[in-house]
């Protein structure tokens, strides 16, 4: 029997390779897309069992287009990870419509144009799937400073994990979304930097801070979210559907 099917989108570093990763070491062939091709490549190699596609989530018919490669090579579609995001830390008057928009076409509408392809693809093959949509702990406050743009983008995910999974339940298709907290990536290091020069402090009582916000007491690593990615895909999550599941360690409850 062949191999079930994953795609992650953003899975060239971070928490998208950590997810492609699990899902690997769960037994799916899982295709790895990224905007840098090179650098979903090097994850895809690193698998071994897995292919790597370019991926700019911004262009709908990318999407699209990434969907029909994967079905017409692979005959199947099992699971789909939106996780491609980006942010950029800056007080809320001085944030561009630019930024804003920048922001939301690929933490938003990145998430949209994704589901959309991978639904229509899942129900045109008839078989159960399961859409897992990376939100954040910013997706469920307001409180986080500097990142107004990136929390209104994330608190859009959670409710269109939501819709999506209110009208495709009929169907057998299973959406959820999970929301991270102070994860250790690329991202974070920027971010560390940012709130530092914003907030007059440096780095590393930046770092601190946030350990000291987490009652679980450490950053939080990509496979935390990962191995939560990876259990929503199974099924011992057969009956949920429509959730946000935390994965802070504590720092954000709900």
């Amino acid at each position: 029997m062949s191999s079930p099917i994953a795609a992650v989108t953003g899975a060239g570093s971070g928490i998208g390779r950590a997810i492609a990763l699990e899902l690997s070491r769960r037994g799916y062939f899982v295709v790895v897309t990224d905007i840098d091709l090179g650098a979903a490549t090097v994850v895809a190699t690193e698998i071994g069992a897995a292919q790597a596609l370019k991926l700019d989530v911004r262009d709908p018919q990318q999407c699209e287009s990434v969907v029909t490669e994967i079905v017409a090579e692979h005959g199947a579609l099992d699971v789909w990870v939106s996780n491609a995001g980006v942010s950029k830390m800056q007080r809320f008057v001085d944030i561009s419509p630019e930024d804003l928009a920048f922001n939301f076409e690929i933490n938003t509408y990145g998430v949209f144009y994704c589901g959309q392809a991978a639904a229509r693809a899942m129900i045109k093959l008839g078989k159960r799937g399961r859409i897992i949509n990376t939100a954040s702990m910013a997706s469920k406050q307001g409180r986080v400073p500097f990142l107004a743009d990136y929390v209104a983008s994330k608190f859009a995910v959670l409710g269109l994990t939501q819709a999506m999974a209110f009208e495709l339940a009929p169907h057998d298709i299973r959406v959820n979304c999970v929301c991270p907290g102070f994860v250790a990536t690329p991202m974070q290091t920027r971010e560390l930097a940012w709130e530092a020069e914003l907030s007059g402090s440096t780095p590393e009582k930046v770092k601190q801070g946030w350990i000291d916000a987490t009652p679980l007491a450490r950053v939080q690593t990509p496979e935390d979210v990962a191995k939560v990615v990876g259990f929503l895909t199974s099924e011992d999550a057969e009956f949920i559907t429509g959730e946000a599941i935390s994965v802070n360690g504590g720092a954000y409850m709900d």
